[in-house]
């Protein structure tokens, strides 16, 4: 517990070290975020969400001095992350992110002016300092119940962001107030905690979606059978789209994976395709038979 202090209230967070902070920050993402290999990990993930913002965004406000030097070094933190994340991929990538996403984490930027003045004051470890950090674990918790599905979908693909959540969920309450403040901290988050996991094992998650269309490459109806050969993967089925008036290979994949779909005719001829399964993708080859 004293460690957990230290780290949230007990470094001299000077100008200079804000600064490097943020580089680093802002470079370290930007990398994640262009390695194929990390590419929907949970090393990719703080380039999308925010779940590792918010841990910075509380230690800054907990190792500043003053409200107002909490806003300012928030804001500060952000101004310089946030853009340098696109920039380093528009230069190595030759992409536009910068025009296309930063408008967005620039309105958060703005926001963090408040949030880091008005956050200053849990550091008074009162009970009305939990009702400023509730919003915040209420947010993480949102970024929790995301990642429990993507990690259900796709495991073990965004386990180590689900640990992260988890973890700083009960973290905050703890290492930020003391006594009765800290145990109705840690009494939220786990109920916040609980509430994802059940609501995504009620819901488990589903990518729907249609891989296959009527026409002049492939011809079939309703005539003919649709099924994977892995069926844990998920269900097909064909259904008639009435917008485009024709028949659709549907399919609700409930994990990713590779395995084979079969089309078969009603005279019992096999058209074989190879499927690579993703969160919200897929890739399909027909096998040469």
């Amino acid at each position: 517990m004293e460690k957990l202090k230290k780290i949230f209230g007990g470094i001299n967070l000077n100008w200079k070290k804000l600064i490097i902070f943020a580089i680093i920050a802002g470079v370290y993402t930007a990398i994640m975020a262009m390695l194929p290999i990390a590419k929907d990990t949970s090393f990719s993930d703080l380039a999308v969400t925010f779940e590792v913002w918010i841990l910075c965004g509380i230690f800054i406000i907990m190792n500043s001095k003053s409200a107002k030097d909490s806003a300012l070094k928030c804001f500060t933190f952000f101004l310089i992350s946030q853009p340098l994340i696109y920039l380093i991929q528009d230069v190595v990538n030759h992409s536009h992110l910068f025009n296309t996403y930063y408008r967005y984490w620039f309105m958060w930027t703005i926001a963090t002016i408040p949030m880091g003045f008005i956050g200053y004051y849990m550091k008074k470890d009162k009970w009305w300092g939990l009702i400023i950090l509730t919003p915040i674990l209420i947010l993480l918790g949102e970024e929790l119940g995301r990642y429990i599905s993507f990690a259900m979908f796709s495991f073990p693909r965004h386990l180590l962001t689900v640990i992260f959540c988890f973890t700083t969920l009960i973290i905050y309450p703890l290492a930020i107030f003391s006594k009765k403040t800290r145990i109705v901290g840690v009494t939220i988050s786990s109920l916040i905690i609980i509430t994802m996991i059940i609501l995504n094992i009620l819901k488990p998650p589903v990518y729907s979606t249609d891989i296959l269309a009527d026409g002049e490459k492939y011809q079939f109806n309703d005539q003919y059978k649709v099924y994977l050969l892995n069926s844990k993967l998920g269900d097909l089925n064909i259904k008639y789209e009435q917008g485009i008036e024709t028949w659709m290979v549907h399919a609700e994949f409930k994990h990713s994976g590779k395995t084979e779909f079969i089309l078969e005719s009603p005279s019992g001829e096999k058209r074989i395709f190879e499927i690579t399964i993703k969160r919200d993708t897929y890739i399909i080859n027909e096998k040469n038979t």
